[in-house]
């Protein structure tokens, strides 16, 4: 059974900085394509970043570039999504997500497999 378990969100400042971790089991991890995405209330599910089993470097979506960093760390089975600079509108709740498919889609519907989701609040 594939578990995706979320940690590190909470309630910050406009301007600071958070860690999200996922940790994965069930996975063969080292060929899986892991992702992070966002929903904010009252809206679409949106893509954040990906990183493809096959790829060396991580995909961000425009609207974090150069804020948010993807990682993985296969030895851990775990993913990282690094979020600098947050603004309010990145308050959302924040899914883990995972597919055996080697490319990365910004369609949640390719997604084999998803976390339960971890709050984060940035506001003043």
């Amino acid at each position: 059974q594939v578990q995706l378990t979320e940690s590190g969100g909470g309630l910050v400042q406009p301007g600071d900085s958070l860690r999200l971790s996922c940790v994965s089991s069930g996975l063969n991890f080292n060929m899986s394509t892991m992702g992070w995405f966002r929903q904010a209330p009252g809206k679409e599910r949106q893509f954040v970043a990906g990183f493809s089993w096959r790829n060396t470097i991580p995909y961000h979506s425009s609207t974090v570039t150069g804020r948010f960093t993807m990682s993985r760390d296969n030895k851990k089975t775990t993913v990282y999504l690094q979020m600098n600079n947050l603004r309010p509108e990145d308050t959302a709740v924040y899914y883990c997500a995972a597919t055996e498919q080697a490319v990365i889609t910004v369609s949640g519907r390719q997604w084999d497999y998803w976390g339960q989701g971890i709050q984060v609040t940035v506001s003043s």
